[in-house]
């Protein structure tokens, strides 16, 4: 690929490998759409969810020369284990790829059987790395289970991780509250290296610029609007 004029080639190759992708993560319809099994705060992550979403795919359409793709996570287990069989209503996802996502490749389906989206799929950061992502950008359900796994499992890859705070959630736990848990969560992930930003100064950012969210020495601050 050839470098824009006036600019240096070696100004696009930075920025070729300075991709982003959006994960979103088992927002499945047993956990955020069947009111007898949904996380307490289903309607405020699908809500946020429904917001980020539009945001990344309004920036997609701006900046089609970019590597930036929306990775849609969806879980699978044995009966034995829940409910999130394959092909059950349990199991289909709340937000889907479109048409057009799946066929330029910048919206994609991966599944997985453990909490980790990296544990479940050996191939995914080599491919996220050839492409030229290099930050993952997370929301989803459940927070302390497959967001925290995953998010996790991004920093071990050598990825930048942002996980989007008030776009993510989980079930209370006995005495501990969803809430309560979210915050242990993002916690534990900059504790780890990684970053916890509220999705709309996020989703702002989006609407206002571009994809990629973190650079060094940013601070939440930096994304308010």
């Amino acid at each position: 690929m050839s470098a824009p004029p006036n600019e240096a080639p070696h100004a696009t190759e930075a920025r070729r490998h300075n991709g982003t992708a959006l994960f979103i993560i088992d927002i499945q319809k047993d956990l955020a759409l069947n009111e007898a099994t949904q996380i307490p705060h289903a309607e405020r992550v699908k809500s946020a969810t429904t917001a980020i979403l539009a945001s990344a795919r309004r920036l997609l359409v701006r900046t089609t020369t970019t590597n930036d793709i929306i990775v849609f996570v969806q879980h699978h287990e044995p009966l034995e284990r829940g409910p999130l069989q394959k092909s059950t209503t349990a199991w289909e996802l709340v937000f889907e790829p479109t048409e057009e996502g799946l066929r330029s490749g910048r919206e994609i389906v991966v599944e997985k059987d453990t909490r980790d989206t990296f544990e479940s799929n050996p191939h995914l950061a080599p491919e996220l790395k050839a492409r030229g992502i290099s930050e993952i950008v997370a929301c989803g359900i459940q927070s302390e289970c497959c967001v925290q796994s995953t998010c996790l499992g991004a920093l071990t890859a050598g990825f930048v991780v942002t996980l989007l705070q008030g776009a993510h959630s989980t079930y209370d736990v006995g005495d501990e509250s969803a809430v309560e848990i979210e915050r242990e969560v993002e916690a534990l992930v900059v504790e780890n290296g990684g970053r916890v930003l509220d999705w709309k100064s996020v989703s702002a950012f989006w609407d206002y610029g571009s994809l990629p969210v973190v650079e060094r020495g940013l601070s939440l601050a930096s994304f308010q609007f």
